[in-house]
């Protein structure tokens, strides 16, 4: 946020919100970006051969014990919180 109230020649102290910062140059929000990006390599994931190792590597689950605390998410749980993409049991994937 930075370089965009450095383009915007806006000051912190100037009390403007960076969304509306955003809004004046155009910007995307940076978490709506990330989501495109990984939904985009997520479909591509999809569109490939089961019998493909990146596809493979995705839905691999590893065995054995974990260590305490919270596990990690993966792929598949990060891509499904996205309110633009519903999942059914198949692994496909909707508008």
């Amino acid at each position: 946020m930075r370089m965009v109230r450095w383009t915007c020649n806006v000051k912190v102290k100037d009390r403007v919100s960076s969304k509306e910062l955003r809004e004046r140059l155009g910007i995307d929000d940076i978490i709506l970006m990330l989501q495109q990006n990984r939904l985009r390599w997520y479909r591509h994931v999809l569109r490939k051969e089961d019998t493909d190792w990146m596809k493979k590597c995705v839905e691999y689950e590893v065995e054995g014990s974990r260590p305490s605390g919270r596990p990690k998410r993966t792929w598949r749980e990060v891509v499904q919180r996205f309110p633009s993409m519903q999942f059914e049991q198949g692994g496909s994937y909707g508008s």
